[in-house]
C-alpha cells in the first residue's frame, strides 16, 4: 500500500535536463540525501506527444525491493495504486509507494488551465544489482522515444528485460494465484534469460551515461554478460 511520508525532500539544485518525447517530458537528476535516485520531472500537458500518450496509460507494475517516493511541486499528477486512481497536488506532500504495490503514474485528466505538472520522483536504495536508478530511467526513456517518437515497433520482451534490470515487473491480473511472484518470475525468465538468448539487452550504450556501470551490471548475469563490451555501441 502507499503511505504518506512525513520527511520533506531535501533542498536540491538542478542539472542539465534530459528531454524526451520531443519536449513533452523533461527529467532532471537532482541530489537527495538517502535516495538511490531522484529526479525532477516536468510534464508539458498541452504538448501533442503528451496528449497522445495520455490516451494510453503506462504499464501497471511493482518493485519488490524499493520504496518509491512522489512529491508534486506544481500542478496535478495522476497515480493509480492497487486499482484506485488518486490525483496528487502539492498539498499532499511526499507519497511513499511500498514494495510489491501495483502502481503507475501518468498525466492527470484534462482540467481547465492545466499546462504543466512538475514533481519529484525518487527511490530508496537497495543492495540489489538490478534496481531503479538513473541507468534504468535513461534506457527506459530512450526506448520509449524510439517507439513513440521514431515509430519503432514495441517489443514486450525488450520491455520486460529493461523492467527486470530496473527491479520492476509488469503486474499480472489479481485473480492469478500469487500473481506478484508469478509476474516477477516471468520477468526474470522472459526478460533476463530468454531475452538474452534472443539478443535483447537491458542497457544500451547510446542511452547510458555510465556504460561501464551498465557493463558491470550485465556481467552479473550469465545470460547477459556477452553484452558487456566496453566501447561497443549497441
Amino acid at each position: 500500500m502507499a503511505s504518506l511520508s512525513t520527511a520533506p525532500p531535501s533542498s536540491f539544485s538542478e542539472r542539465t535536463p534530459v528531454i524526451a518525447f520531443d519536449g513533452a517530458i523533461s527529467t532532471v537528476t537532482v541530489p537527495m540525501t538517502g535516495r538511490c535516485f531522484a529526479f525532477s520531472v516536468t510534464f508539458q500537458l498541452t504538448h501533442p506527444k503528451l496528449v497522445f500518450l495520455s490516451s494510453q496509460k503506462p504499464p501497471l507494475h511493482f518493485h519488490p525491493f524499493q520504496e518509491e517516493y512522489i512529491t508534486v511541486l506544481e500542478g496535478r499528477l495522476a497515480v493509480e495504486i492497487d486499482g484506485r486512481e488518486r490525483i496528487l497536488h502539492p498539498t499532499d506532500g511526499e507519497i511513499c509507494i511500498q514494495p510489491w504495490t501495483n502502481h503507475r503514474l501518468y498525466p492527470p485528466p484534462p482540467h481547465t488551465g492545466d499546462t504543466v505538472t512538475k514533481f519529484l520522483l525518487s527511490g530508496a536504495d537497495t543492495g540489489e544489482t538490478y534496481k531503479l536508478d538513473e541507468l534504468f530511467f535513461e534506457n527506459w526513456y530512450g526506448y520509449q522515444d524510439s517507439v513513440f517518437v521514431h515509430g519503432e515497433q514495441i517489443n514486450i520482451v525488450q520491455v520486460m528485460s529493461m523492467f527486470d534490470a530496473g527491479g520492476s515487473y509488469l503486474s499480472f491480473p489479481w485473480w492469478i494465484p500469487c500473481s506478484r511472484y508469478v509476474a516477477r518470475l516471468a520477468g526474470i525468465v522472459i526478460g533476463r534469460w530468454l531475452g538474452a538468448v534472443l539478443g535483447i539487452q537491458p542497457y544500451h550504450q547510446k542511452w547510458s551515461s555510465d556504460w561501464n556501470l551498465a557493463c558491470n551490471k550485465m556481467r552479473g548475469s550469465f545470460f547477459q554478460q556477452r553484452f558487456a563490451k566496453d566501447g561497443k555501441v549497441h
